[in-house]
């Protein structure tokens, strides 16, 4: 190796930073992109971290190393020295990064080879993501992962900075712990020390972090792993990263708050988006009622009407008779939808039967005379213009209606609104709708065993207004369809990003909940005791919130799953297609923790 290039590593250049550099001597260190021999004169653009920059090499200038530039191929580790300047007239591109600039070479040294890569690492590639995710490491060099990779460093480093300024203290909480039920499976460490019993990887650091306000630190996040053994989708992993974040003496307005400022000022730092504060909020009532989610994308219209007053006179048995049953219909009007075919109608029909467990879904295009369909003469001209008036239809909209329970009703048409808005209504890509939804159930109530559960996680405080300290486990138990929480969800366009809550902090109250939820004394003692006993010891009032960083830099790179802005990503069935992971280990390994594997 020559010696100037093992001198010059720290008096390096980097190529999206050399402007400002024309005529000086220059150290550059990368891959070779592009190549192009010329017959006497040889291209090789070089690229680094921070971009590319045409080299240029030729025998007047480069000498014996000219052999060396013959010899390069695609993505050979090189070192090259050589003068900086500005490329001829003709030769400009200034569509491309440095397109008016070029390094002469004056030496340089291959310092590593490489075989031909199985992908292209240009922006015409076009492989399959199993053979990007198998050779991750090529992936990194080029410019989408990159740019994500380092986007994401600036996310997390604003935050930390902010949070800083703030006063919050970032604190680490523990890896291996206890396991507890908080909603997805556990993934389980053996202990060699103490066979038979097992870790647990954090789900979440949500108990640690309550011990931490009981123990006065006021302000504390933490940017942490947390881990869950669920089945897999677009904007989930088994192993993600989250903003933990937790505040003491503090209620839910203030936290709010606090929220929205961060929020607000890190954004524009890092992705030039520019939110209004306050943000935006509604109930979880008024979401599920007028979008049919908790988590509603509010960046166009096409809400659930309820019209069921209009039409539970009607001759059409379909919407009078599931309003007779308890249910209700619910209408949505699809802007210039009158020309959905009857195929399409079927197998959406079709898809909410099967996934959303809908009857059907009965429909009515608004023509030159008003609604048209096979059902409108079951209904009177006065019903049909009060519905067409109450979802505010005109001549070219399609109207879609469901007749059922209410919440088959609301999950069915606010699934078929995401759906038809991909066509009809697509949101703007670069529009980004930010809100909160509040007053979340504190319970869930299973409609058939009774079997009580809660909405958000066990420690999540009661609504003050549909809850007194008084209150027994069988007074609880009878409001617990209608009984509040004091939580709420930050959702960013129709993803929710971030969630959290007021904690309980009264030990008495704790317990109840826990004994609401089928958590006997013995049992909350056993999975939750130092929590419980914490709070004996003047316990604040507390609450926070977590985030998702992955999600998030999901939305806010347009990328279709969080797999594209983690470094280094499971696949859907949970493996490593690099590293080849999960696979069995060595029976001296399972000996040691006194583990068998048995094939069932």
């Amino acid at each position: 190796m020559k010696d100037w290039v093992k001198k010059n590593y720290k008096n390096r250049s980097f190529a999206g930073e050399l402007k400002s550099k024309i005529g000086q001597e220059i150290f550059l260190y990368g891959w070779s992109f592009r190549f192009r021999d010329q017959g006497g004169v040889i291209f090789i653009d070089l690229r680094d971290r921070t971009g590319v920059i045409q080299t240029v090499a030729r025998k007047e200038n480069i000498g014996d190393d000219f052999k060396l530039a013959e010899m390069v191929r695609s993505e050979y580790s090189l070192a090259i020295k050589g003068k900086l300047q500005k490329r001829d007239e003709s030769a400009i591109n200034p569509k491309i990064q440095n397109g008016g600039i070029e390094l002469i070479i004056e030496s340089m040294e291959i310092l590593n080879s490489s075989k031909t890569p199985p992908f292209s690492l240009d922006e015409f590639d076009e492989s399959g993501e199993d053979i990007r995710l198998q050779y991750r490491y090529l992936e990194f060099r080029k410019n989408d992962l990159k740019d994500k990779m380092i986007l994401r460093h600036k996310f997390i480093f604003e935050l930390r900075n902010y949070l800083n300024q703030k006063n919050f203290l970032e604190i680490e909480t523990p890896i291996l712990n206890k396991s507890t039920p908080e909603g997805a499976r556990d993934f389980l460490v053996p202990s060699r020390l103490h066979q038979g019993s097992f870790y647990a990887l954090p789900q979440s650091p949500q108990i640690f972090k309550q011990i931490l306000m009981v123990g006065g630190m006021e302000r504390y996040f933490q940017v942490v792993k947390c881990f869950r053994d669920e089945d897999l989708r677009a904007d989930r992993q088994p192993e993600f990263t989250q903003l933990d974040m937790e505040f003491a003496y503090i209620d839910q307005e203030d936290i709010l708050f606090e929220i929205e400022s961060m929020m607000t000022e890190v954004f524009a730092k890092v992705f030039s988006v520019n939110f209004s504060k306050p943000f935006p909020r509604m109930t979880y009532t008024e979401a599920m009622e007028s979008y049919g989610s908790d988590k509603p994308d509010l960046r166009f219209g096409m809400k659930l009407y309820d019209v069921s007053d209009l039409v539970k006179d009607s001759d059409f048995q379909v919407f009078s008779g599931a309003i007779t049953t308890g249910g209700v219909v619910k209408a949505i009007s699809v802007k210039g939808g009158a020309g959905i075919s009857r195929k399409e109608i079927e197998d959406l029909t079709a898809w909410l039967s099967r996934d959303y467990r809908a009857k059907g879904l009965a429909y009515m295009k608004h023509g030159a005379s008003g609604l048209e369909s096979t059902i409108t003469k079951r209904f009177k001209p006065e019903v049909l213009d009060a519905i067409s008036k109450r979802v505010g239809s005109s001549e070219g909209d399609m109207l879609f209606f469901g007749a059922d329970k209410k919440s088959i009703v609301n999950a069915s048409l606010g699934a078929l609104r995401l759906k038809l808005a991909e066509k009809f209504e697509t949101p703007n890509p670069e529009e980004f709708h930010i809100s909160w939804v509040v007053d979340f159930p504190m319970f869930e109530v299973d409609e058939t065993s009774g079997e009580i559960s809660a909405i958000h996680h066990p420690f999540t405080s009661p609504s003050d207004e549909d809850f007194s300290y008084e209150d027994s486990v069988e007074v609880i138990k009878s409001k617990a369809k209608t009984m509040r929480s004091k939580a709420y969800d930050l959702v960013l366009n129709g993803t929710e990003i971030g969630g959290g809550s007021i904690r309980i902090f009264n030990q008495s109250v704790q317990q109840k909940v826990f004994e609401v939820l089928g958590i006997n004394k013995e049992s909350a003692e056993k999975k939750f005791g130092f929590l419980l006993e914490a709070l004996e010891f003047g316990a604040p009032p507390h609450g926070g919130i977590a985030f998702g960083i992955d999600r998030i830099l999901m939305l806010m790179t347009k990328s279709k799953s969080i797999r594209d802005v983690i470094a280094f990503p499971k696949t859907q069935k949970g493996t490593c297609l690099m590293s080849d992971c999960p696979t069995p280990v060595d029976e001296k390994q399972l000996g040691e923790l006194k583990i068998r594997v048995v094939n069932l």
